[in-house]
């Protein structure tokens, strides 16, 4: 399975959205090249307040391009970055990748899927009600979280929008993604 990438979006100052750009450049062990969560030890507020040496499991944000059609059929508009990620994609089901899985971006960069983002207030900040359409519960009443998935950095590269998007399944057994 293979998807690609629809748009790339990069901030250097704390903001919950990130504007778009032509490129960006992943750097390995760190994240995106001048965004402000890059890094090798957290640098999400809220983490970084817990415990600032825990390592970065969040260095780059990817949501699905699905999930914007999905809640403006609920009459939300989100456009990419809006949600602070840096990779919007199309055509992978992220949420349904194991841990570990490596995403092949473009000519170099290598991704590893760590978890899924945990979403927040914020998310309801920047569009009233829209929270619950990202997260909520199952018929089996456990949380569903829609609002993307985080990664590593394994191997840097430059990283447009229409590049494609191979994935690598880790081996041995599939570990479902966590909040991370």
């Amino acid at each position: 399975m293979s998807g690609r990438v629809t748009a790339v979006s990069s901030n250097g100052e704390y903001s919950f959205t990130k504007p778009n750009r032509d490129s960006i450049r992943l750097l390995a062990g760190l994240g995106v090249e001048g965004d402000v969560h890059a890094g090798v030890t957290v640098k999400h507020r809220s983490r970084v307040a817990q415990d600032p040496t825990q390592p970065n499991l969040r260095q780059v944000h990817l949501i699905h391009e699905e999930l914007f059609a999905e809640v403006g059929e609920e009459g939300f508009k989100v456009a990419p970055g809006d949600l602070g990620e840096n990779l919007t994609t199309r055509g992978i089901d992220l949420l349904g990748l194991p841990v570990g899985t490596l995403l092949r971006i473009g000519d170099s960069a290598v991704l590893e899927v760590t978890g899924l983002r945990n979403p927040c207030l914020q998310i309801d900040n920047f569009q009233d009600g829209l929270l619950k359409q990202v997260v909520g519960r199952d018929e089996a009443g456990n949380i569903v979280r829609k609002a993307g998935i985080m990664s590593i950095v394994r191997e840097g590269g430059v990283v447009r929008p229409g590049d494609t998007i191979d994935m690598e399944l880790p081996s041995g057994p599939h570990r479902p993604l966590d909040r991370v």
